[in-house]
């Protein structure tokens, strides 16, 4: 038997990845599975789930309701519709602030001395060492009516003798969009630097030589080459922003309701694990479409090359 695995290709790959796949047929596979059965079932008195096959939970999702009898201005409520809007464009804004950021920052790591690189990587990093919703509880103490930045603006207007109201920050969209960028802004800077790293360093040099100023430059090899460090980084901004709800929990005080949040309310607050399960699918059909058409436009990157 050993000695055909090791004249045997295929059947040492098929023994090589067999514990992957197991792990993703147990954890993954057979999850999915169950709650694509669960989103068709119904909630029952007691909180538990009636097995049955129904798209009751899709419908509802739609904004229908379905228990509703009267006339279409009475039925139709677009509270989720809404919820589903926000959580997309909450999502495209995030990672397009995070992107404006988290690019130059990467730039100038790449470039900087290689004795500094490692310090500014190591900075970078050092927020992740923290747990995530302290530093979430972190924005709360900047953001709220006597938080820091408020007091600051308050004695910036006193040495100047100007009127001064505080700011309504917390508790708005505007605060989930601040905690979700500065979250996730780590996670779009590495992968940046790591194609800016790997850009030779000639290339810059040969189009110097052929009369290009830093702006062509920047435009027509840097930007071009360093696209899959913004298309991965992308991926891994956008996607969990999608599902997360626990900076809109937080610095939205339960007002800024996200898809992720009804998701956990409905689990956890009104046990209608059915509903939760269509939502959850529906969530996840969402971010692959929008992740498969960004793709298919960008690509991966790789066949991006200067011009």
């Amino acid at each position: 038997m050993f000695k055909r695995l090791r004249e045997d290709k295929s059947l040492q790959g098929t023994v090589l990845i067999s514990p992957t796949l197991l792990w993703m047929i147990v954890l993954l596979i057979i999850p999915l599975l169950l709650t694509l059965v669960i989103s068709f079932g119904k909630r029952s008195a007691d909180g538990g789930v009636i097995y049955t096959f129904s798209l009751d939970n899709y419908v509802r999702l739609s904004g229908y309701d379905t228990t509703c009898d009267g006339g279409a201005s009475v039925c139709f409520d677009p509270i989720y519709l809404q919820i589903l809007t926000r959580s997309l464009s909450l999502a495209f804004y995030s990672t397009v602030w995070v992107i404006l950021l988290a690019y130059p920052l990467a730039y100038f790591i790449a470039r900087a001395h290689p004795s500094r690189r490692n310090t500014f990587l190591f900075l970078v990093l050092i927020p992740l060492w923290t747990n995530f919703v302290i530093r979430v509880y972190a924005w709360m103490m900047l953001l709220r009516k006597e938080g820091v930045i408020n007091s600051v603006l308050g004695w910036l207007a006193t040495r100047l003798h100007m009127p001064f109201q505080p700011l309504e920050m917390l508790y708005t969209p505007g605060a989930v969009l601040v905690g979700m960028v500065y979250e996730f802004l780590p996670f779009m800077i590495l992968p940046i630097f790591t194609s800016l790293e790997k850009i030779d360093t000639s290339l810059y040099e040969a189009a110097a030589d052929l009369g290009a100023n830093p702006i062509k430059t920047f435009l027509r090899v840097t930007l071009p080459l360093s696209m899959p460090g913004v298309v991965a980084g992308t991926i891994l901004v956008f996607i969990p922003v999608m599902g997360t709800f626990i900076v809109s929990d937080i610095l939205g005080g339960r007002q800024v309701i996200l898809i992720g949040n009804l998701i956990q309310r409905q689990f956890l607050d009104a046990r209608d694990a059915a509903f939760g399960s269509a939502a959850s699918l529906i969530l996840m059909i969402m971010t692959l479409v929008v992740t498969y058409f960004y793709t298919r436009k960008f690509g991966f990157g790789e066949e991006i090359v200067a011009v």
